[in-house]
């Protein structure tokens, strides 16, 4: 069954995470000192929230799949739009590696459809960035939010 995902981009990460547990009556799935995710059931969401992003708000949206094959069906969904989509196989992103589809709606707000592999131990599996790399970006330079989580 699949699972809506929403990621917002918060300046204060622990007062939205006391929010947000308030909010929905429990602590977060996952948390890190710069992420924070609850998997929730009722509603069945992916809600994620960081402070990685310089632009407040939603960040994106998606919809989670459990395996591969509710993935392709997604991806054949995706197909039917004849909107412009970028693969990603096995990306490091929000403390998970993933395989991907990204696809930008009417209104410009980026989708991302993904099926999560295996934890990482980093946002984005990386030690220490390069000189010039963005630390946080993890998402396709054609989508339009800045950064991404699953």
């Amino acid at each position: 069954m699949k699972r809506l995902h929403i990621h917002l981009a918060v300046e204060n990460l622990e007062q939205n995470i006391r929010f947000y547990s308030t909010l929905f009556g429990c602590e977060p799935t996952v948390q890190h000192d710069d992420y924070a995710k609850w998997m929730l059931d009722d509603p069945r969401v992916n809600f994620a929230i960081s402070n990685r992003s310089t632009k407040l708000g939603l960040d994106h949206l998606g919809i989670q799949a459990e395996d591969e094959q509710e993935l392709q069906a997604i991806k054949q969904q995706l197909d039917a739009t004849q909107a412009p989509i970028e693969a990603q196989e096995g990306a490091a992103c929000c403390y998970m590696r993933s395989d991907k589809y990204w696809i930008t709606d009417p209104q410009g707000i980026a989708w991302e459809s993904f099926h999560s592999l295996a934890e990482v131990p980093t946002f984005n599996d990386k030690k220490a960035p390069s000189d010039g790399e963005n630390p946080f970006a993890c998402r396709p330079s054609g989508t339009s939010a800045s950064s991404c989580c699953g």
